[in-house]
């Protein structure tokens, strides 16, 4: 059985009305964009790993009760490339390229120079982001992609390099009441020590004749010192409540020597992450208006985390829900020669694999430094999260499970650094082809899901009902295919 999630999908640069089956609310008014791969060939040459594919971006246009769909790839540079030589020529996350044998030798010695240090590709498949009220493809990388949001017409790249000193950033900021957003990244190289960044876009960043790029307004928090210089984690994503900060420091890194020789080595990036599994996992709080760190050092044990769901402060303590597992194995499942595997075939191969975990983390803010070695102190009700005391005056943290398989996690985003009950997410079971969504009750532990024969939908998107009072007041809309090539 070939997986719909790994064939090449194609265009619809012009609207095209939808049929809808029910109703769609007549005060759901707006543009819902989605990102991800979507060309997964290019001429006679394939990408081994989901996560290389080419982007393919979406949108669909609610209006008056009814919907347009159309759909662009992403006209990178990456992309432009690709499509010229009819091949895939530059690499990706998973697909290592390496120049023509028929170049010159001087070609071939050029081209391994400069993947001493990688210039990555800006294939920006993972998600659209807002800096001021301009929007961007982005992934992990230096590289982000102007887009119109209306037409889908890319309209340049930007380098994060040329406004702050990065080397990578996350594909999933924060957007506080404002209109501001907050982003992490990583220095690496070039840019002195080795050091995470948290930095902030203001809301009114854009220029209003459209010439210059929102992030000529970035400012920095802070900066935070890598445990390692040669081994920085890795993060998709971090948490944000209204005063703080929330950076999970874990075990999953990359290593630097590795990714400064992988091309010398015949190894891709992606095989340059390794999880540490008798390491420790470090949780920083950062004052995100001061800067500041809390100078206690708390710390849980080895997790691999790629997505935060929300975060929020609590009488005297900061709460935040994450997805984690106890290896690093979910991007091996990803790639193309697993996910292309008969459904039974793929079950077998990685049912040893963890599952993801709903776990919630809460840190007390006020420490009694003479409380008694041992203790808890976490005063939360409702909660059996722990933040033990140790003899170093260190805080061990041990999480709350709240639910296991799910992932792909949203809230009603009006509840976004604040207290909230409910999230949704995709229900993982051990298949290529994910086919529920659910939602989840944090105070009665229950969750009710929604799936559908021969449907196969993205993380779902919760919208609010306009006036809504209660949290669960609205709609989610997910992206679905309806059906298998055999």
């Amino acid at each position: 059985m070939q997986s719909i999630i790994s064939r090449n999908g194609c265009e619809t640069p012009e609207p095209v009305k939808a049929e809808v089956k029910g109703s769609v609310p007549s005060w759901l008014q707006g543009t819902l964009l989605r990102n991800g791969p979507g060309l997964f060939s290019v001429g006679n040459s394939e990408y081994n790993h989901w996560f290389d594919g080419l982007s393919l971006i979406h949108s669909f246009t609610f209006s008056n009760g009814e919907v347009t769909y159309r759909s662009k790839f992403l006209k990178s540079d990456t992309y432009k490339r690709n499509i010229k030589a009819d091949k895939i020529v530059v690499s990706e996350f998973g697909t290592m390229i390496y120049p023509d044998p028929c170049k010159n030798i001087f070609s071939r010695a050029f081209t391994h120079l400069q993947n001493v240090i990688p210039d990555f590709t800006d294939n920006n498949l993972i998600n659209i982001i807002r800096y001021g009220q301009d929007y961007y493809a982005s992934s992990e990388v230096n590289y982000i992609n102007q887009i119109d949001p209306n037409t889908l017409e890319t309209i340049g790249r930007i380098n994060y390099r040329n406004h702050i000193a990065l080397n990578l950033a996350t594909a999933h900021p924060h957007y506080d009441e404002e209109g501001n957003t907050y982003n992490m990244g990583t220095a690496i190289i070039g840019f002195g020590q080795p050091k995470y960044m948290i930095f902030k876009v203001p809301a009114d960043a854009s220029d209003k004749n459209h010439k210059k790029p929102a992030l000529r307004k970035v400012q920095q928090i802070c900066s935070i010192p890598f445990r390692s210089s040669l081994f920085p984690s890795y993060f998709h994503s971090f948490g944000m409540t209204e005063n703080y900060i929330v950076f999970v420091e874990q075990s999953f890194k990359l290593d630097i020597v590795k990714l400064a020789t992988a091309y010398f080595r015949g190894v891709n990036w992606g095989g340059c992450l390794k999880f540490d599994q008798d390491d420790i996992t470090y949780f920083h709080i950062i004052n995100r208006k001061t800067g500041k760190e809390i100078s206690t050092r708390f710390h849980a044990d080895a997790l691999v985390v790629f997505h935060h769901i929300n975060a929020y402060e609590d009488d005297g303590h900061v709460v935040f829900d994450l997805i984690s597992y106890k290896d690093s194995n979910l991007y091996n499942m990803f790639y193309l020669e697993n996910i292309k595997k008969e459904t039974s075939n793929f079950i077998q191969s990685h049912k040893s694999f963890s599952p993801p975990s709903c776990q919630r983390f809460v840190i007390p803010l006020n420490i009694n430094k003479e409380s008694p070695r041992g203790s808890n102190l976490v005063t939360l009700a409702g909660t059996t999260a722990q933040a033990i005391l140790q003899e170093d005056g260190s805080i061990y943290c041990q999480p709350d499970t709240l639910f296991i398989g799910l992932e792909l996690p949203g809230i009603n985003y009006k509840f976004n650094t604040k207290k909230y009950r409910y999230f949704y997410g995709s229900r993982l079971e051990w298949s290529p082809h994910p086919n529920k969504i659910a939602k989840f009750d944090i105070i009665e532990r229950k969750h009710v899901e929604w799936v559908q024969k021969n449907c196969y939908p993205s993380e779902p998107v919760f919208v609010a009902s306009p006036g809504a009072v209660e949290e669960d007041d609205g709609e989610s809309y997910t992206f679905k295919h309806t059906n298998l090539h055999i």
